[in-house]
């Protein structure tokens, strides 16, 4: 970021700045969208008139999308001022939602889910990049706290929302109702939000634009392979080994770039200890909570057969709890530091993981309820720590580098958690319906194994956490892999001197 962005005055303390309320209000609708199709694929299936592999494409679709278009936001947003980036973000969103609201053929409503993830896409790396640049480092768990709400909790009431909506009426609905209000809020945005800074004039290096969009946007399709039944084993690990290799041309290109010109994503982000333990974590949380996602609506629907409302409702209060307790748990961090949350957020993913592996045709609905909440209760504990530690960690002048780079292995984390989940739970599944095990155990039998495996990943979270620092020394304050720990030597936590651009 510039200089000017650099020394603009902070906030009062305990207010949150009215641009990051907007943004957090924009970006709850708009990533709210990724998950709300998840119960619509037995409509679409009808009135379209496609397969079940097919229409799963318009979740698909969209991530694919937010994987390849996330690592151009860091240099987008230097680009542009803040009006600008949030006008044209929810314009592309709006344009999006209005197409796949009268889309003719199955085509256009593609078209219309890749045009809202584009817009979707610029919205986290803008509200994580504003968050950190107006708000005073002592105060940033609190509002961090509330960003939670947006980019944890809306992913997870998507399929409730969907649930209750595609109750009245077809899937057209889902647009329909999300139009007016994106457009409310697009409109309440460009009379409120205000500058935040001056835009730097750079280049952009059209190849790694390429590279990195055929590298992401090729890993998160070849992982979501993996979860069709269609037999695309081959084609799928043929398609993930071609994106890694792509990636690994565009980490070369960046690392080149560092050198000799400005790179697209800048890498040096990872130079930052904490930042790379909060990333890893972050990744696997949100591989966990999507494993979670597409395992329980299939559980709950194809074996205990209710509909998608009733599923909806039951998996409604853990987002909700996540979503309350956000603020709560960033005042606690303000307070506390990280270990006190993380620590104990990571053991009880494990546990509510675990929990999951003991489902059954019988499983009483209030203990899924209960693992359920437990799992969203760790995760809100988890998360909101880790965006604050990590992002802190960062100098100034990489935040929207680094909030970008997040923003993609997050969708590569939930590519590749849905893809792990459906594949360990299918081979299971027909290993034992081959061997004369009825469809209904055969099915428990693998459901329980894909918990199982989401668990055992999940333990990585706790080694991770017990590595995290219980709070960086300032924000940005840190070199290059330095332990980013410990608190100021004036013996006042979270209140270090800021950055300065000589870091870059």
């Amino acid at each position: 970021m510039s200089a000017v962005i650099q020394e603009r005055p902070a906030v009062q303390a305990g207010r949150t700045p009215m641009v990051v309320r907007l943004l957090v209000l924009a970006t709850f609708v708009v990533i709210l969208n990724e998950t709300i199709m998840i119960n619509a694929i037995p409509r679409l299936m009808d009135s379209l008139r496609v397969t079940e592999q097919s229409a799963q494409w318009v979740s698909t679709a969209f991530m694919l999308t937010m994987a390849a278009v996330i690592p151009v936001t860091g240099w987008f947003l230097q680009r542009v001022t803040t009006r600008q980036a949030y006008a044209i973000a929810m314009g592309v969103f709006l344009a999006g939602t209005a197409l796949s609201a009268v889309a003719p053929s199955f085509e256009v409503l593609l078209l219309g889910r890749i045009v809202q993830a584009a817009g979707t896409a610029v919205m986290m790396p803008l509200l994580m990049t504003t968050l950190m640049i107006v708000v005073p480092e002592h105060d940033r768990g609190r509002v961090m706290g509330n960003v939670t709400l947006a980019i944890s909790v809306a992913p997870a009431l998507g399929p409730a929302v969907s649930g209750l909506i595609l109750q009245v009426g077809s899937w057209r609905l889902l647009f329909v109702a999300v139009l007016p209000i994106a457009a409310l809020v697009t409109l309440l945005g460009l009379r409120k939000v205000e500058n935040i800074g001056d835009p730097q004039v750079s280049s952009i290096d059209w190849l790694s634009v390429g590279v990195a969009a055929l590298g992401f946007g090729g890993l998160v399709y070849g992982l979501s392979l993996f979860g069709d039944s269609d037999g695309s084993v081959g084609l799928a690990i043929g398609v993930v080994i071609s994106g890694a290799a792509a990636i690994a041309v565009f980490v070369i290109r960046q690392l080149k770039l560092q050198r000799t010109g400005v790179p697209l994503m800048d890498l040096r982000t990872l130079g930052h200890r904490t930042y790379s333990l909060s990333l890893a974590l972050m990744s696997i949380g949100f591989l966990a909570m999507l494993g979670a996602m597409i395992l329980l609506p299939l559980y709950l629907q194809n074996l205990r057969g209710l509909s998608p409302l009733e599923t909806g409702l039951l998996l409604m209060p853990g987002g909700l709890v996540m979503g309350l307790l956000g603020p709560t748990v960033g005042k606690a961090f303000d307070k506390f530091g990280s270990r006190p949350l993380v620590l104990p957020g990571s053991i009880g993913m494990v546990l509510a993981l675990g929990g999951f592996t003991q489902v059954s045709t019988t499983m009483p609905y209030w203990q899924v309820l209960g693992l359920h909440a437990l799992l969203m209760v760790s995760l809100a504990a988890t998360f909101t720590p880790v965006f604050t530690l990590g992002m802190g960690a960062l100098p100034p002048h990489l935040y929207s580098h680094g909030s970008s780079m997040l923003g993609t292995l997050q969708q590569v984390a939930a590519a590749f958690g849905t893809a792990l989940v459906v594949t360990v739970m299918s081979a299971r599944a027909s290993r034992l319906a081959a061997d004369g095990v009825a469809a209904v155990p055969a099915q428990v039998s693998g459901m329980k194994l894909a918990f199982g495996v989401a668990a055992a990943l999940a333990l990585v979270t706790i080694v991770v956490a017990a590595k995290l620092p219980h709070r960086v020394a300032g924000a940005g304050a840190q070199g290059h892999g330095s332990a980013d720990a410990g608190p100021p030597a004036d013996g006042h936590p979270g209140q270090g001197e800021p950055a300065t651009a000589k870091e870059a």
